[in-house]
């Protein structure tokens, strides 16, 4: 937990926007963590927002205690909600913004019906809950096409996310093919060498960001 408050400061002082916290429950992903009593201290140390990434089947059993605990947005996988619309109204209904995540293979007619119920869209430029992948590099056309879609349908106010491959190579594609909202992780912001703040100002110096 120590190093979570750490990395959680660590963040802030950088000058993020946002904490992106990954929900896994090892059957959706094969990966483990994180607790609704984890965000819940990081909300006591932080006042950045955070946005809950569900990884995780059946989300609607769990978002109750991520909004108990203090969660700004959830975004749900679009692959296992069997009841979409219903998902997305539970996170509304409660006060709490909303977004839908999808994997890389699935196709964006999935958010036709349901774009008055969201405020994010996180395209997942690598497959899920694996740590080192790269970029699989049709996400750029992926990109281009949902801000295309979004125009089409007057939405522009929706936010893309793009969560996986985010490296300083990348990163100013993404913003070029469209993307509001970059998930920075081990390939920038938790380098092996410098600190949180280096990296940021360094992505930002890259990206022609104001510091």
């Amino acid at each position: 937990m120590l190093e979570l408050g750490n990395a959680v400061r660590d963040i802030e002082k950088s000058g993020c926007d946002m904490i992106h916290y990954d929900v896994m429950d090892g059957v959706f992903v094969p990966r483990y963590g994180l607790l609704p009593e984890a965000l819940e201290s990081v909300k006591t140390i932080t006042r950045l927002p955070v946005s809950v990434h569900m990884m995780t089947i059946e989300p609607e059993k769990y978002l109750p205690a991520f909004i108990d605990a203090g969660a700004d947005c959830l975004v749900v996988h679009a692959e296992v909600c069997t009841h979409l619309h219903r998902t997305l109204s539970l996170i509304k209904d409660r006060g709490k913004k909303a977004g839908v995540a999808l994997n890389i293979t699935t196709p964006l007619s999935v958010l036709d019906y349901v774009l008055d119920n969201i405020d994010t869209i996180t395209l997942m430029a690598i497959n899920p809950g694996i740590v080192g992948h790269k970029i699989i590099p049709i996400v750029y056309k992926k990109i281009e096409e949902l801000n295309r879609m979004l125009m089409r349908y007057g939405k522009q106010n929706i936010l893309i996310e793009i969560d996986g491959g985010v490296t300083f190579e990348s990163a100013p594609l993404m913003l070029e093919s469209g993307a509001d909202i970059l998930v920075c992780g081990s390939s920038t912001l938790f380098k092996k060498e410098g600190s949180v703040e280096d990296s940021m100002r360094d992505l930002r110096e890259i990206l022609e960001l104001p510091k």
